[in-house]
């Protein structure tokens, strides 16, 4: 008895105190909202079709990443190329890892799909079995990864632009490899946390995936791990904002100076791809991400506080459409390789040239036009 109190009072499988839904008056137009909002989104072929586009689309970029590593293997565009493709290939593995187990449940035939939101009740919250475990965090996981190897690779290009002669000193491949491990290592300590009793995975509604337990019951630990979350993953947002702000700006006063020489110039075009490509990623993090652990972070405040409440099912909605968000960033990361190119890049800003000498050349005769126009109605005046 004591052994099975004992695990019974551990963060993962803690039981939660009685839900009181039943007692709060469900605003008719937030569950018709909700259950338009889930029945688009809770389909197994939904859930299918994204993880094999997920599947494709990283593949792709890990061949052409793999392809430019090849020829640029010895200068410092390696270093970037070691971490983007770091990058893909983690947002693969999550892909088929969290697709396998999702699809999983989907197969279990899940009976939680037809309730609607107002009876979704404890049962499965208060006994998350092993996959729930095992896919709560994988999200943890896979979720802080790409985010912290996004925040390294603006670090290490601001380093490279801003003061090349340190970054060749300083980064090299062993030390590249090194930071790729520390970074895994910190996602797969921060996502092992409800294991020793900080904050728990439950199963979220309608019952198809996990995460943080933010929405029944949630304890001081589970609000002290969803903002450890949600906090390491804006931070990480945050710098590499700066990061590629810096970055930019010095790309941009070199190119406006013009007094570089050939070599100088090429390398400055790589470093435009480079920086293009990490704003590219770092825009697409943030509108992904920033939802769910917006919304996750809010929904644990207020339902540790008592005042979730009649926004309950509010909250569920955001919940499962910032979790769809974040899945489509492991979508469009491999797009930021695949069309960010130099030479996608160099053929853009040459239409965008020609379009702008065609619009000047048009410019310059409509008013060499206007102005003949004007010079003939004065010699007519004058006779």
């Amino acid at each position: 008895m004591l052994a099975m109190q004992r695990q019974n009072s551990s963060g993962i499988f803690a039981p939660l105190p009685p839900s009181n839904d039943s007692s709060v008056v469900q605003k008719p137009e937030v569950g018709r909202i909700f259950r338009n909002i889930t029945q688009s989104q809770t389909t197994p072929t939904a859930a299918g079709i994204t993880m094999t586009l997920g599947i494709v689309f990283n593949i792709v970029a890990l061949i052409i990443l793999a392809k430019a590593y090849k020829r640029f293997r010895r200068r410092s565009k390696a270093t970037f190329l070691l971490f983007a493709s770091s990058l893909v290939a983690t947002d693969l593995a999550g892909h088929v890892i969290n697709g396998a187990l999702v699809l999983r449940r989907y197969s279990e035939g899940t009976r939680n799909l037809a309730e609607p939101a107002s009876s979704f009740r404890g049962h499965l919250i208060n006994d998350p079995d092993a996959p729930c475990l095992l896919l709560g965090c994988c999200m943890v996981f896979f979720g802080l990864c790409p985010l912290f190897l996004g925040c390294a690779m603006a670090a290490e290009r601001c380093l490279g632009v801003t003061r090349p002669l340190l970054h060749a000193h300083l980064v090299t491949n062993a030390r590249t490899k090194m930071a790729l491990a520390l970074i895994w290592l910190l996602a797969l300590c921060v996502a092992l946390l409800p294991f020793f009793s900080l904050g728990a995975y439950t199963y979220q509604y309608p019952g198809t995936w996990c995460f943080i337990r933010v929405m029944e019951g949630t304890r001081a630990t589970d609000l002290a791990f969803v903002t450890l979350f949600s906090g390491m993953a804006l931070s990480s947002l945050a710098v590499a904002f700066v990061c590629n702000t810096i970055s930019g700006i010095t790309l941009v006063r070199a190119k406006m100076k013009k007094k570089s020489s050939s070599q100088r110039s090429s390398a400055r075009s790589h470093d435009t791809e480079m920086v293009v490509q990490l704003i590219g990623i770092m825009v697409a993090s943030c509108i992904c991400w920033s939802p769910l652990l917006v919304f996750g972070l809010m929904s644990a405040t207020r339902s540790y506080s008592g005042s979730l409440g009649p926004d309950r099912d509010t909250y569920r909605a955001l919940m499962v459409t910032g979790v769809r968000m974040a899945t489509c960033n492991q979508i469009l990361d491999p797009w930021v390789y695949i069309l960010l190119r130099r030479a996608i890049l160099k053929k853009i800003y040459r239409i965008t040239k020609r379009q702008a000498s065609l619009r000047g050349s048009m410019l310059r005769s409509f008013r060499l036009d206007a102005s003949s126009f004007q010079n003939s109605e004065k010699n007519n005046a004058k006779f």
